[in-house]
């Protein structure tokens, strides 16, 4: 199976256990501390931090474009190139540090996240689905309601250090209702630099990266 031609791929290995196991740990080291400033009213909440607000994934501790994450969606650019035949820009990361009872709603990727990869940091096993079709099946993603007989989709078990790279913005992708207790996940973006979205998207419209979303 290739990119080319199912508009996804799991890369097995795309970073080392270690390195994984390494930004795993500081991303619950940091989701600890931010937790214990914000409790304590030592710091105000900043984006940069990090956040329990994400109304996608409500109370779970997410950031958006935090350093090591966009150090690493950097560092993974030549992979992202090699796999996809695409020459890509990077354009935001988002990392997330699962609990619990989680739920990602099938849902298609804005034009940001045109070319994505999710990258199992560690923890609990938890599957990602992706409907190779392309088809339109979400009626409506905040309350998770999709069309009757929609395709199953396709079941993709990551392990340490895998990730899968996919079309985010062609291809609905899911995870089912989790039932481990922590699981981390980084998404990677990237957008096609010959693409209908480079120029207006790079950085996610950001000044450059590592900045919060929206700092022009």
């Amino acid at each position: 199976m290739t990119f080319q031609t199912n508009k996804y791929q799991v890369i097995k290995n795309a970073v080392s256990y270690d390195l994984a196991n390494f930004i795993l740990n500081y991303f619950l080291l940091k989701r600890d501390a931010v937790g214990y400033m914000y409790e304590h009213n030592i710091h105000s909440q900043s984006p940069i931090l990090g956040t329990w607000t994400d109304q996608q994934i409500p109370n779970t501790y997410s950031c958006y474009g935090d350093f090591a994450m966009e150090t690493l969606m950097v560092k993974m650019l030549p992979v992202m190139k090699k796999h996809t035949g695409l020459d890509l820009c990077p354009t935001y990361s988002y990392a997330r540090a699962y609990k619990k009872g989680d739920t990602l709603h099938r849902h298609k990727d804005r034009p940001s996240c045109e070319i994505s990869t999710t990258l199992n940091l560690g923890g609990d096993p938890w599957p990602i689905f992706i409907d190779g079709t392309g088809a339109n099946n979400v009626i409506n993603e905040r309350q998770n309601v999709v069309k009757p007989n929609a395709p199953a989709g396709t079941k993709v078990l990551l392990e340490v250090g895998d990730m899968l790279v996919y079309s985010g913005c062609e291809l609905e992708h899911w995870r089912e209702p989790f039932d481990g207790n922590i699981c981390g996940q980084v998404f990677l973006h990237y957008n096609h630099v010959n693409g209908p979205f480079a120029d207006k998207n790079r950085f996610d419209g950001r000044a450059k990266l590592g900045l919060p979303s929206g700092v022009k």
